[in-house]
């Protein structure tokens, strides 16, 4: 049997049928799921895609974490449901407290689309393990209130835990603390990272590269040995 991954659709959201042709490229069945319906059709992993979800009002992330599927998602991962949250999707993430921390309007207070070098800091989450712990990979990052802040009480733990997931390289594109683009929960089973791996599967789009797909292949991994 395929395994099924979930995508999320809010209003608002950009890239959810990017996303959902990732999940395909790597071989996954992409199933859309409703921000209105608790139902999460029995998935198997959910991927919660970026966007503008609820215009960004209020906060980038804030309404939508009310949305019904999200009291789901919340529950599943909990225990132990692999999730993905990609630029708003990792917006919602901190607002439901799945993980740490809060996503502020870029330093340089514009929005930001360009290829992004990132560095793997930690190869062994759920959505990592295609990669190598080191290696540098590189994505299309594209966000206004991108730039992740948490206190330094909540960085020395990401830090001393190895929940770093991603680090900027070169450059730091919103002025993140730390360089930071993307970290896990303690189990490694939620990750969210404000770059799009979705766009990078394919030679012929985004940075013409395939950096991304390990996103995608790594979760199917997951899901295959579990």
């Amino acid at each position: 049997m395929t395994a099924r991954v979930g995508v999320v659709t809010f209003p608002g959201t950009l890239d959810d049928r990017d996303t959902q042709r990732a999940v395909r490229t790597a071989g996954l069945e992409a199933v859309p799921l409703w921000h209105r319906d608790k139902d999460l059709k029995q998935v198997d992993a959910v991927i919660l895609p970026g966007g503008f979800s609820y215009g960004d009002y209020l906060r980038a992330g804030a309404i939508s974490r009310f949305s019904p599927v999200m009291e789901s998602v919340i529950d599943q991962a909990k225990a132990g449901m692999p999730v993905l949250g990609i630029c708003n999707g990792f917006q919602v993430l901190t607002e439901t407290h799945l993980l740490p921390g809060a996503m502020l309007r870029n330093n340089h207070l514009h929005f930001i689309c360009r290829d992004q070098k990132l560095r793997v800091e930690n190869a062994e989450t759920a959505w990592t393990r295609s990669y190598e712990q080191g290696q540098e990979i590189n994505i299309p990052l594209k966000n206004i209130d991108g730039r992740y802040v948490a206190d330094e009480r909540v960085l020395d733990e990401l830090e001393a835990e190895g929940r770093v997931v991603f680090r900027y390289r070169e450059l730091n594109p919103n002025g993140s603390l730390r360089d930071i683009a993307g970290i896990s929960n303690a189990a490694g089973n939620v990750v969210g990272l404000m770059p799009h791996p979705e766009h990078a599967v394919e030679p012929l789009i985004g940075t013409g590269r395939t950096d991304g797909l390990g996103f995608f292949t790594s979760i199917l991994k997951r899901l295959v040995s579990a």
